[in-house]
């Protein structure tokens, strides 16, 4: 999604909910967008007629979408309602109702003659969304959250956003971003959690299971295959359906599944020829048919919506933020070349998810300022950047490790472009306005006993020569910002590169030749190369885009308040070259089986650092491998557990991955494959035994041939391990 849509289309500006349009459509959008309305809203209604729609039996799918809902009483509702409502009525229900949001949300219309709520959508993966400029929490990108590799935290984060959401009276949270990471220069990299489908699956639904426990809609976005910014409104991305199923779809459906998300948006892209809204194949034979999803999609904006009978009947539910195709739908009605009872279907979903959901009981909130910027949201903020910072590198000086930074630390020179910025990330749909940030400068200089030393610039002047070779300590605050990547039209799009900019490796340079202690801190959304300047540090920290509270959480973990304990969710590679390629120009590119670990495993290439890598200021170490049964089946689910020792003097979480080898498969598989995750929490010297949950559905491949999955007979090698490249301890599973 993009900032606003709407308004994106009348400033350039977009929301994924209100994606922006090209400069050069900007008036024709517009143009379209006012007729639109003036069709779909301003329709004088159908003469006093009696319609019988289909009648509806609620299904375990409709029922386990409605929760503790009485799901009886919601589908006769909804029938009653779909027998009194107008032709006209209907359709003004499955559409935007403008190009700007109205009354703080992007509104679907409902209906007040029976009663029928509507819908209040607005971003807002990291806070609520800056386009209302509401000062609000901002919290770390989603990428930092799946750092924290902790589910339970995620769902906190979530609850806590859709608190501060239903405080401008939205009711939908466009949000979260599940698309794959397949490469570090996606521009909207930092919105999701992950380059793996297990990680990202789990980190999603956790996040969805909070945002929903407040009563918020949550949306999985975007369906499917979207990885791309500079060319989203063109690319067709050819991937064979082996790949599509284990590797870009897989979150999606526990995202349904499990979560029980309330919505879906379509992407902007084309996959394997088809745009998104109009894939037949994505939104209704996998999402609704196989999956069983019971709510409603809705489109990405403006440009998000291609077609008008042929996306309704795809499975599109609401085109966003109005009718620009849709408006087509009533003609063709009445023509015959669509039935009304195609369009009772959409707007069942779209009334399921509202009255599931019970906003029609719910008084509706303009402004509650008090849910917003509390103490226990700031302090949650804080707690997830120190437990996303991921400490990459932590070698000795002067014979102890450079960091924690003990009391004898008391003179600091801080260094680098983002030093003193207020860093939040991407100025498109995700932003977020701040009433307060506590950059790396501030949050340093809190510090009793500290002082600190900031300068500006990539050279080094006569003053800050001095200060730097005096110092106890050099923090170097780099890394890329806004400007570097982000939402495409609204921000800067994919990311050109993967280093760092050269003014700032020569600042590195500059401060190693000068004092030995210097800790590098890197901003940025996902990956971004250490190799030919990492020798030259003694420490490596990586802070992604912490919030607004980052400042003060990356001085807990300098100074080891906080033990860092965050893991990464990408690979970063020694160079990119050793990634596949990534073509963000192209209107035709195709996606093979595999990419970050899983590609690096299978060319035998190293990384320099590994996915789910990540020191702490303690060590671990393995033992004991073990799992609930040997033989599996389909359907099982199979307890592995592994004894935990922490080794060292410190208190601290470690968090247990769990991998699959299939041995001597007859399809390509990635060497390793992660399969389950948790975290323990070790007192120094003690052993926890840690259990994690796999489940052997997910060892199997779709066999094209066939259309089915598969569980191949053989042995399967499960490793626990520290992260994708570790030893680990192994033991094994066999499918008979």
């Amino acid at each position: 999604m993009l900032l606003g849509a709407c308004v994106g289309a009348l400033a350039g500006l977009g929301c994924d909910g209100a994606t922006p349009a090209p400069a050069d459509a900007t008036v024709d959008v517009v143009r379209d967008a006012t007729t639109a309305l003036d069709e779909a809203f301003d329709a004088t209604p159908d003469a006093v007629r009696v319609w019988v729609p289909d009648p509806f039996t609620p299904t375990p799918a409709t029922r386990s979408y409605c929760g503790s809902t009485n799901d009886d009483a919601v589908e006769a509702r909804i029938t009653a309602a779909l027998a009194a409502l107008t032709l006209e009525e209907k359709l003004a229900m499955m559409a935007g109702a403008a190009v700007v949001p109205l009354d703080r949300r992007w509104r679907v219309p409902g209906n007040d003659r029976l009663g029928l709520p509507g819908l209040g959508m607005l971003d807002g993966p990291r806070g609520v969304s800056a386009f209302l400029h509401v000062p609000s929490t901002v919290f770390p990108v989603a990428m930092m959250r799946g750092a924290t590799w902790d589910p339970a935290l995620e769902t906190r984060v979530g609850a806590a956003l859709a608190q501060e959401i239903r405080s401008v009276g939205a009711d939908t949270v466009l949000a979260p971003t599940m698309n794959i990471l397949r490469h570090p220069r996606w521009g909207r990299a930092q919105e999701t959690y992950s380059e793996d489908t297990e990680h990202l699956g789990t980190m999603a639904a956790a996040f969805i299971r909070g945002v929903q426990s407040q009563g918020v809609l949550a949306s999985a976005k975007h369906l499917a295959a979207y990885s791309i910014e500079n060319t989203r409104h063109r690319v067709d991305v050819a991937v064979d359906e082996r790949t599509l199923r284990e590797v870009y779809l897989p979150q999606f459906r526990r995202a349904v599944q499990e979560a029980n998300v309330a919505s879906v948006m379509s992407a902007y892209n084309r996959v394997n020829g088809a745009w998104c809204d109009e894939s037949a194949f994505l939104l209704n034979q996998v999402l609704r048919g196989e999956w069983g999803f019971a709510g409603f999609v809705e489109s990405d904006w403006v440009l998000g919506t291609h077609g008008d009978v042929t996306s309704l009947r795809a499975g599109l539910d609401i085109e966003m933020p109005v009718p620009l195709h849709f408006r087509a739908l009533g003609p063709a009605v009445r023509n015959g070349s669509l039935s009304e009872h195609e369009v009772d279907a959409a707007l069942r979903h779209i009334l399921r998810a509202q009255l599931c959901y019970g906003l029609d009981a719910r008084p509706h909130v303009s402004d509650d300022p008090s849910l917003r910027n509390t103490p226990e949201h700031v302090a949650l903020a804080r707690e997830v950047a120190q437990r996303g910072m991921v400490l990459l590198k932590n070698d000795a000086v002067r014979g102890a490790p450079a960091l924690p930074l003990g009391p004898s630390v008391h003179d600091v020179v801080v260094l680098g472009r983002n030093a003193t910025r207020a860093n939040l990330g991407d100025l498109g749909s995700s932003n977020v306005t701040p009433s307060t940030v506590v950059t790396a400068v501030d949050g340093l200089s809190m510090r009793a006993g500290v002082t600190v030393h900031a300068f500006d610039g990539t050279a080094l002047d006569a003053a800050a020569t001095t200060a730097v070779r005096a110092a106890d300590a050099v923090v170097i605050v780099t890394g890329m910002d806004a400007d570097d990547e982000g939402e495409a039209e609204v921000g800067a799009g994919d990311r050109a590169s993967l280093a760092l900019p050269a003014g700032e490796l020569a600042l590195i340079q500059a401060a190693t030749a000068l004092n030995p202690r210097v800790v590098v801190v890197l901003e940025g959304g996902a990956a971004i190369l250490t190799h030919g300047w990492r020798d030259a540090v003694p420490a490596v920290v990586f802070a992604f885009y912490p919030g607004a509270q980052g400042g003060l959480a990356l001085a807990d973990v300098l100074f080891g308040d906080a033990a860092p304990s965050g893991r990464l969710p990408f690979s970063i590679p020694e160079q990119e070259s050793d990634l596949p390629p990534f073509d963000d120009t192209s209107d035709h590119v195709t996606y093979g089986f595999l990419h970050g670990y899983r590609h690096l495993g299978s060319n035998g290439v190293a990384p320099a650092h590994a996915f789910g890598a990540g020191l702490s200021y303690t060590s671990f170490a393995y033992a004991n491998p073990g799992v609930s049964q040997s033989a599996i089946h389909v359907g099982d689910l199979v307890d592995v557990r592994v004894d935990v020792t922490n080794t060292g003097t410190r208190r601290a979480l470690e968090t247990v991955q769990v991998y699959v080898h299939a041995r001597a498969s007859s399809v390509p598989r990635a060497p390793r494959d992660l399969r389950g995750f948790t975290q323990v929490d070790v007192a120094a010297g003690a052993t926890v035994t840690a259990h994690v949950s796999l489940r052997v559905d997910d060892l199997r491949y779709w066999d094209a041939s066939a259309h089915a999955w598969v569980l191949e007979p053989g042995t399967y090698d499960v490793i626990a391990a520290h992260d994708s490249v570790a030893d680990g301890v192994r033991t094994t599973l066999q499918a008979q």
